[in-house]
């Protein structure tokens, strides 16, 4: 599914292609029109009838010069290598290395616009669904400051560097720390900063760089899969100030790690906590097999909706904490939870969302179900650091709770709310929860697009959608996050 927000068949048909001519190939440089934007981050244009997804920072409205790289499934992509004429949707990339890192592909995008793309998607979606009941999707609320949210970023090294077009020939390419280059796992480009990570980070970024390359510590070589210094994870609690370095590294190599750390911390008395993860496998994640705390408690924690969570350097929590909080008022306004409800945390992680609902509503008990055993114990420790009596987090396949509740082996459910991996519901699920009867269920999504067969086959059980709310995330990505609200009582 090729959703674009922004789209005008009059403007693809009449006014892309400056020069029309025949069909495009391979290598071509033509002006184009961007007329829209992917639910994947690209802005589109077409060529001679042909899509366009355009690899660079251009904004929907932009007369572009484009070579055209490669044509795959009917689309081509294409290099932006000018921006003839901006549209009032356009605004200047802040970034350094915007084009480049895709980590925020939306930067030459104004921030209402990229709100107004996220709506879009989703109204096309339920459109070209099989629900016979859409309501209007509701603006996205976004944030006051769309930069500087994050509260985690995993940087990686790497030996065998990205070099940047701008860059002078001779700059160092065997020692990068950075991000992956999109599509190109094998190189990492040098990131010198990131404007939507949370302020403190760029700086303890750069002199993780300059330490490392000044003790000679030996970056990861993901094709030989050797080296001492694999990730770098920074994190902070927005609410109370703290700060994690996760250093994940081959070995231990004390010798080596502990000269490094004491520079690092010598020049950021401002970490509160440093840990280094040991992982020798040669999966390309931020794993710990063993671990040592190399300052502080080996922990952080934050504040979310009244709760304190303590967050380690492998806890699952959401990465932006201040539209979190927005997330969270609007679950709370979807469930609707009255005196004495039950509440079915499904897919609970950590337990940060169902927690969050009992801090606001004592006398509700809540139940909730993750199948990762570490989540679940992440989450009865949240639950007893914030007094949350009326919670119990249990470890198991949600297929198998829900089979068990049928069988009475736990009360109904008055509502339930649905946190899905990325993939959604096991096609089995939608009728086990159906046959619970709750009066309302919550799905919350971080893939709404791929979230329409599940709302479909639970319409077909008697649950209607009543209300969709988008929430943004992640700013200057074409990633966000929606409330659809499903009740079942009939429709008037």
């Amino acid at each position: 599914m090729l959703l674009t927000a922004g789209y005008s068949p009059a403007l693809m048909n009449d006014n892309t292609q400056a020069n029309p001519g025949p069909l495009p190939r391979k290598g071509d440089q033509v002006e184009l029109l961007a007329i829209g934007i992917g639910s994947r981050g690209h802005v589109l244009a077409e060529a001679s009838g042909i899509p366009v997804r355009i690899k660079g920072c251009a904004a929907p409205g932009d007369r572009v010069k484009v070579r055209l790289l490669r044509k795959g499934r009917g689309v081509f992509d294409g290099q932006l290598l000018e921006v003839l004429d901006a549209s009032s949707e356009h605004t200047d990339p802040l970034c350094r290395h915007a084009g480049t890192c895709g980590g925020c592909s939306f930067q030459a995008v104004s921030y209402p616009a990229q709100l107004k793309a996220k709506r879009s998607w989703i109204q096309s979606a339920l459109a070209e669904s099989d629900l016979t009941h859409v309501p209007e999707v509701q603006p996205v609320i976004g944030m006051r400051d769309p930069w500087h949210y994050r509260n985690k970023m995993d940087f990686t090294f790497g030996s065998r560097r990205w070099i940047e077009e701008h860059e002078e020939q001779g700059v160092v390419a065997d020692f990068g720390l950075g991000l992956h280059v999109p599509g190109r796992w094998d190189k990492v480009l040098d990131i010198e900063e990131c404007l939507i990570a949370f302020p403190e980070a760029s700086a303890i970024l750069n002199s993780a760089r300059r330490y490392a390359r000044q003790q000679n510590l030996d970056p990861w070589d993901v094709k030989e899969s050797r080296g001492l210094l694999r990730h770098l994870v920074l994190r902070k609690g927005f609410h109370t100030g703290e700060i994690l370095v996760d250093l994940v590294t081959e070995t231990a190599s004390p010798e080596r790690i502990d000269p490094f750390a004491a520079a690092l911390l010598a020049a950021h008395p401002e970490i509160t906590t440093m840990v280094q993860g040991i992982h020798a496998r040669s999966a390309k994640v931020a794993f710990h097999e063993e671990q040592r705390i190399l300052h502080g408690e080996g922990i952080i924690h934050e504040v979310l909706a009244g709760c304190t969570f303590e967050v380690s350097p492998t806890s699952f929590f959401q990465t932006n904490t201040l539209q979190a909080e927005r997330l969270v008022e609007c679950i709370g306004e979807a469930a609707g939870l009255q005196n004495g409800d039950v509440l079915f945390d499904l897919y609970c992680g950590a337990g940060t969302l169902g927690l969050c609902l009992a801090n606001q509503q004592k006398d509700v008990r809540v139940f909730g179900f993750e199948s990762v055993e570490a989540a679940v114990q992440d989450a009865r420790r949240n639950a007893a650091a914030n007094g949350a009596a009326n919670c119990e987090f249990q470890v198991g396949d949600v297929r198998a709770v829900l089979e068990g509740s049928a069988d009475g082996d736990l009360p109904r459910p008055d509502v339930v709310l649905i946190d899905p991996p990325r993939a959604g519901l096991h096609p089995k699920v939608p009728a086990q929860l159906a046959a619970l009867k709750p009066r309302r269920m919550v799905l919350v999504s971080c893939n709404p697009v791929g979230n329409m067969v599940d709302l479909a086959r639970l319409e077909f059980l008697g649950w209607h959608l009543t209300h969709v709310q988008p929430v943004d995330l992640f700013p200057q990505t074409p990633h966000v996050e929606c409330v659809f609200t499903l009740n079942a009582a009939p429709l008037p």
